[in-house]
C-alpha cells in the first residue's frame, strides 16, 4: 500500500507536469516540486529496503529495492553497502567519509593549508552542499561505484545494472515526449528530490549538541540516541519523508520499518523527547561546520576562529 500511494502520484505527477508545460513553464514547475516529494519518498522506501525493514522478506526488499533505483538514481547494493558503513560508525570520528557529510574538528580544520581550508568552506556552503552536491551524487558520481572500485564485480554489477536499466527508461520516455520535454520536467524533479534528501541525511546528524567521540569512546547505542536527531516536522511532511525525521529510533534499530517508526514513540515516551530538532532550528544548523572536541559540539568558522 504504502509503495503504491507513492508511486503512483509520482507517476500522475510527472505527467501532468509535462502536459502543463504548453501552458506555461513555470506552471509545470510547480508540480515539479510534489513530484519529487514523491521521488524523494520512493528513495526512502528503497532506503527501507536496503535495511531490510519495508518487507519481511529479503528478497522482496532486494528486488523492490533495485527497481526503485533505476527510478531514484541510486543503485542499490552499491548504496546500501555504503550507508551500512555509515550505520556502522555514525558518530566516530576515527571512522568518518563513507555515507555521510564530510565534518572535520577544529584542530583539523587549523592544521589544514589556506587552499584546503578553502576547499573545505566550500564544501560546507549551503549553495554546494544542497543544491550542486545533490546534482553531482544523484546524477553523476551514483553512476560508477566511487570509492568501491576495486572490492570486486558487485559494486560494478549495482551501479551498471541501474545505468542500463535507467538507459532503457529514459530512452522509452525520451521516445514518447522528446529529448527537450524529458530534460524539462525530469531534471527539475530530480534536483527537488535530491536536494530534500541531503538535507534530510545532512540534519539527522549535523545539530548543535549532536555527539562523536573518538573509537576508545565511541558507542554505537549512545551514537544513536544522542548522535542522531529527532527532526519535528509537520504531519504533511512527516509522511513525505516517511518518519525519516525519527532518526534517533531508526539508527537504534534499523529494522523497524518506517510505517511504525510512530508507534515506538508513542510506546517508549522518552524517546519522543530526546534529541529534538524543530524546524527552526533545523535552519541554524546550516552555520555549524566544525566538531569541536574541547566544547564537545558542532561550532561555525566564526566560532572556532574566536
Amino acid at each position: 500500500m504504502e509503495l503504491a500511494v507513492t508511486a503512483i502520484p509520482f507517476v500522475l505527477l510527472w505527467a501532468l507536469t509535462w502536459l502543463t508545460l504548453d501552458a506555461g513553464y513555470w506552471l509545470g514547475l510547480l508540480f515539479a516540486i510534489p513530484a519529487g516529494g514523491f521521488l524523494l519518498r520512493l528513495f526512502l522506501i528503497q532506503h527501507d529496503c536496503g535495511h531490510g525493514a519495508f518487507f519481511s522478506r529479503r528478497k522482496s526488499n532486494d528486488w523492490v529495492g533495485r527497481i526503485l533505483g533505476v527510478v531514484t538514481l541510486t543503485p542499490y547494493a552499491y548504496w546500501r553497502h555504503c550507508h551500512a558503513i555509515h550505520h556502522a560508525g555514525t558518530g566516530n570520528l576515527d571512522n568518518r567519509g563513507v555515507g555521510d557529510v564530510d565534518t572535520i574538528t577544529v584542530e583539523e580544520f587549523r592544521s589544514y593549508t589556506r587552499t584546503k581550508q578553502f576547499l573545505y568552506r566550500l564544501y560546507r556552503h549551503p549553495v554546494v552542499l544542497f543544491g550542486l552536491g545533490p546534482a553531482y551524487l544523484f546524477l553523476l558520481r551514483h553512476r560508477l561505484p566511487v570509492g568501491m572500485m576495486r572490492r570486486g564485480w558487485s559494486p560494478w554489477i549495482s551501479t551498471l545494472g541501474t545505468n542500463l536499466g535507467m538507459a532503457a527508461v529514459y530512452a522509452a520516455l525520451i521516445y514518447l515526449v522528446g529529448l527537450k520535454m524529458f530534460l524539462l520536467v525530469h531534471l527539475p524533479i530530480v534536483l527537488v528530490a535530491a536536494s530534500a534528501g541531503v538535507w534530510l541525511f545532512y540534519v539527522q546528524h549535523q545539530f548543535e549538541h549532536t555527539r562523536w567521540e573518538r573509537e576508545a569512546d565511541w558507542s554505537f547505542h549512545e551514537a544513536a540516541l544522542h548522535g542522531s536527531s529527532n527532526y519535528q516536522l509537520p504531519g504533511i511532511l512527516r509522511w513525505f519523508t516517511a518518519n525519516v525525521g525519527l532518526h534517533h529510533v531508526h539508527h537504534l534499530v534499523s529494522r523497524i520499518p518506517f510505517y511504525r517508526l510512530p508507534e515506538v514513540t508513542r510506546d517508549i515516551p522518552a524517546l519522543a523527547t530526546m534529541s529534538q530538532v524543530t524546524l527552526r532550528d533545523s535552519l541554524g544548523t546550516v552555520r555549524l561546520v566544525l566538531w569541536d572536541e574541547e566544547k564537545r559540539r558542532l561550532v561555525s568558522f566564526r566560532d572556532a576562529a574566536s
